[in-house]
Order: C-alpha cells, then sequence, then structure tokens
C-alpha cells in the first residue's frame, strides 16, 4: 500500500484498520490525517521509550512512535510492508504498524464495549472490539489513551495546555544575566600544513563542511579556487594553502570553510581543519615582532597566542591583511560579479540577510545533530588523556581539568542525555558553556561546524516529555539538505542546584588533584 491522504471528514463509524504481532486492530478513521511509509528519523533524547525519534513530512516535523511498544507487545524490524498512521494528537503524531489492511465501514451495532470483552492489549487503550459476520475480530484502539499513556505533554496540549507559551518563552532569546564578561580574544583555530592558526571570531560569518567539488576555472593561477552554493548564494572560495604559497590538495572530509567577512562582501577560505574555539587572555597575545612582521610572506600574521606556558603558539591572522593584494582582491570580485549575476537570473530567491537567521554550533552524539547558540559557547577544546575523577558526583560528571589554571568540571553529554557511554578517540571535542554562573565542559562525540539557520525554519520542538521538552527546545527542519538540528537549550543541561554541586565538587577536589598537573 502506498502513502495515502485522508480526508478530515470522514464518518466516525469508519475505520482504519491496520496489523500488529499477526492480530487485527482499528483507529477511527476521523482521527487519521495520513498513512506513509516508514521516513527516517532523527533520534530525540529524554523522550518516551516508544518514541522512534522525529521525521520531516512535507516540510513539518512529525513524532514518529512505536505502537507495538505503547502496547507492551513483541518487537520485530521494520519491513517493506511498515507503515506510519498520522493521527491528530494535537499536534500530527504517527504510530509505525505492521502493515495497514482498509479502511472499512462498521455498523455501529457490531462494536462491542471495551468493558464487555478480554483483550490481549492494556485496557485503558481499549475502546471496543468489531464483530465480523466470519467471526473475525478487530480491536479499536483509543487514540488519546494511546497519546495520554506515553506523551504526557501532548495530552496536556490537546486539552489546552501552556505548552507552547512555555515554548514560545524558552525561544525568546532573553540575555543571560550569567553570561561571563571577561576580557579576552576570542579566536577559531585551524590547521594548514601541521601549523596552527586562528581568526578573530568577529569576522568569521560561519564554518562549513567543504564540498566534494568547487566550480572553478581550469589551471587558474590566482588564489581563487572557484565558488560554490552556500544556501542558494553563490560564495567565492579560497584556497588558504594557495594564500601561504603551499602547494593545493584535493578538498577532504576533514576540510572546512570558513566563511569570514571583508570591506565589500565575503569570502570562503578552505583549511585543512578547524580545531577549536579559543578565548585566550589578552595578556597571552603579543603583537608579532616587526622585524618578522616586515618579512616577505608573513603579513598576514597580527599576533601571536601564547598557551600552555609558551609549548603551544597560535598565529592570529589579520583577514584584511590576508587579501590586501590589489590582484587577489580584483580576482574575488570578478567571482563576486559572477555569483551576483548568477544569482540574479534565478528569480524568486529570497534574501540571504544575516538578520533573519541564527548562528549555531553544530556537534553529533551518536549519530545525531545537536547545536546550542554559538554565543552561550566559550570555546571548544580537545579532550586531554587524564580526566581527574570527583567522588561522590553525578553519573554524568566525568572528572575535572586544567584549563588555564582555571579548574573546568566536565559532563559526559551522552550520559546526560540518556545515551550510552563511548570509548574516547580523537574526534571528540569539550564544549565549554556556562550554566548557572558556573563553566562546565560538556564532552560531545565531535564538532561539526558552525552553522547559520534561517529564522524561517526553527521551530518548537515536539513536548513529548517534560524534560525533553526543557533540554531540546526547538528544531531546525532543513529538508532541502536532508537534517534535522536538535537545538540543546544551555541553561536547561544542568539543573541550578546541579551546577553548584558540580562546582563545589570541584573546588573540593581541585587544590590536591590539580597540584600534581
Amino acid at each position: 500500500m502506498d502513502d495515502i491522504e485522508l480526508g478530515e471528514d470522514g464518518d466516525s463509524s469508519d475505520y482504519v484498520t491496520f496489523d500488529m504481532v499477526g492480530e487485527r486492530y482499528a483507529f477511527p478513521m476521523r482521527r487519521v490525517q495520513e498513512i506513509i511509509r516508514m521516513p527516517s528519523v532523527v533520534k530525540v533524547p529524554l523522550g518516551p521509550p516508544s518514541l522512534e525519534g522525529l521525521a520531516n513530512l512535507r516540510g513539518r516535523v512529525l513524532p514518529v512512535v512505536n505502537l507495538r511498544q505503547c502496547c507492551a507487545l513483541e518487537q520485530a524490524e521494520h519491513d517493506e510492508t511498515t507503515r506510519v498512521i498520522v493521527v491528530d494528537g494535537g499536534v500530527p503524531l504517527g504510530f509505525v504498524v505492521d502493515r495497514v489492511a482498509s479502511v472499512i465501514s462498521v455498523d455501529p451495532q457490531a462494536l462491542e464495549p471495551a468493558e464487555a470483552v478480554q483483550a490481549t492489549v492494556r485496557s485503558d487503550v481499549l475502546v471496543g472490539v468489531i464483530k465480523s459476520d466470519g467471526g473475525e475480530m478487530t480491536t479499536v484502539l483509543d487514540v488519546d489513551q494511546l497519546i495520554g499513556t506515553q506523551f504526557t505533554r501532548l495530552a496536556e496540549r490537546r486539552g489546552g495546555g501552556g505548552g507552547r507559551d512555555a515554548a514560545v518563552s524558552r525561544m525568546s532569546g532573553e540575555p543571560d544575566p550569567d553570561a561571563e564578561s571577561d576580557d579576552t580574544l576570542e579566536l577559531v583555530s585551524f590547521a594548514v600544513e601541521g601549523q596552527e592558526y586562528a581568526l578573530p571570531i568577529d569576522q568569521v560569518q560561519e564554518i562549513v563542511q567543504a564540498p566534494e567539488s568547487v566550480s572553478h576555472v581550469p589551471n587558474a593561477a590566482g588564489q581563487v579556487l572557484g565558488v560554490i552554493d552556500l544556501r542558494g548564494r553563490l560564495l567565492p572560495v579560497v584556497s588558504m594553502r594557495r594564500v601561504f604559497g603551499l602547494p593545493v590538495t584535493p578538498l577532504e572530509a576533514q576540510n572546512r570553510i570558513v566563511v569570514v567577512s571583508l570591506p565589500d562582501g565575503v569570502v570562503g577560505v578552505v583549511m585543512d581543519t578547524v580545531r577549536e574555539v579559543l578565548r585566550v587572555p589578552h595578556e597571552l597575545v603579543a603583537p608579532l615582532p616587526s622585524v618578522v612582521a616586515g618579512a616577505r610572506g608573513r603579513t598576514e600574521v597580527e599576533s601571536v597566542c601564547r598557551l600552555e606556558d609558551g609549548k603551544r603558539l597560535v598565529s592570529v591572522l589579520s583577514v584584511n591583511r590576508m587579501f590586501d593584494s590589489p590582484e587577489v582582491r580584483d580576482e574575488i570580485a570578478e567571482y563576486r560579479d559572477d555569483a551576483q549575476e548568477a544569482t540574479m537570473d534565478r528569480p524568486g530567491e529570497a534574501d540571504d540577510g544575516r538578520g533573519d537567521e541564527e548562528l549555531f554550533v553544530v556537534f553529533r552524539l551518536d549519530d545525531e545533530e545537536y547545536a546550542v547558540d554559538v554565543d552561550a559557547v566559550q570555546e571548544i577544546i580537545r579532550v586531554p588523556q587524564a580526566l581527574i575523577r570527583v567522588p561522590k558526583s553525578f553519573d554524568f560528571v566525568e572528572g575535572l581539568v586544567n584549563l588555564r589554571g582555571t579548574v573546568l568540571p566536565v559532563v559526559d553529554l551522552r550520559t546526560r542525555l540518556g545515551l550510552v557511554r563511548t570509548d574516547r578517540d580523537e574526534r571528540q571535542r569539550i564544549v565549554v558553556l556556562i550554566i548557572g554562573g558556573v563553566r562546565t565542559g560538556f564532552i560531545v562525540d565531535s564538532v561539526a561546524e558552525v552553522a547559520r539557520v534561517g529564522r524561517n525554519v526553527l521551530e518548537p520542538a515536539p513536548e513529548l516529555s517534560e524534560e525533553q521538552a526543557r533540554v531540546v527546545s526547538r528544531v531546525a527542519n532543513l529538508p532541502e539538505q536532508q537534517r534535522m538540528l536538535l537545538l540543546v537549550q544551555v541553561d536547561q543541561l544542568l539543573a541550578a542546584e546541579q551546577a553548584v554541586v558540580a562546582a563545589r565538587l570541584g573546588e573540593e577536589t581541585a587544590d590536591e588533584a590539580l597540584a600534581g598537573v
């Protein structure tokens, strides 16, 4: 059976019938919106056990629920006959069933109420049983009871609760009174030919993964590799290797394009890898010595950061100095003009202005993509080889690290979100956030990019459980990219008392433990 769209005016005696574990069940047709094949889903942490994930249904976020698990039935793998019945549950909700059988019209006299029958499913989700002339029986399930037993938040919303108001309140974007204001330089660091460089974060618009190829002019001798399509906008792309006079290598999965601002527009710069977001005290930043700054080919370096007691030097670049050559600026302008002409030839495209977008740091956990507001991220660092364990702490507290003389509690975000822990690897990073006035690091599987997302694709996440609704407050639905970002509410990752306890335990452990660090 192919996907089916059903009208909203079906008679109350009409039912959609379906099979599970060899038994026949039914929903009232008036509650069924449509029937679709099993879609790809994005797993959501902290949701009810029966939740399979979120799917994209023609630009609409659809929670998908395993009906077998709702009814305490034996689980089975999905196959070609698996279907999702989309019902009206206050918001659209999809129930996964083994197979859809048919749409039937039933004489009300043929429906025996639940009170008069014995059923193999829980009685609280049973409406009644349809008896046929051939002796077969079809169990009619109560949509509202199924929703209420698994998703109390949806049931509250259907009953007039203030779920949406709460979601809007969480989306208000009010300033965080706990945000830290210190005398530091915020940088994005990256590597080129094994050397570490950085750019001031206020000069970086976003960071995206490099595509498999760039549209370029063959045998071009300049620094511009060509152009890429960035959400409908053609972006000139420059090779950082060419800026440094190094051989250009083919684009690979680890390459990133850093989109930077120039006085007359923007340009993407291909880096070998992007490493970290750094927050460096100004006293650790020194201007480049004049004797070096005057050397040929080194004027793009503006200053140097001395990290890890001088063992790690990071060269801070100036975007303007990188592209101060008239030839380079003319070449970029030529590509930009061509891009603008190409864009004008595509009528109806929306303006990609910054005013209609938000900037997020995107990271991965268990193959799913999460995001936090870039303003909430203090920095991103590598996971050290050893963390100092904290006794009598929460299960999700991984330990402590010494971050430039400051004790930093570190939380395993997988554990905090109810996911399975994994072994440490080179891709993992610590995303440093401030929660309840306490600087806290969260270990993630990897940091993917800094992404600019249009506000028109942001929407409240379905409120499937109380904790999930607090932590995952919104989703960015990107059907054209076949992506869905789960937007994390930073101030809900730790309750206020948890943040205070973590900080106190860190302080109690720090003096003794960090003495040998």
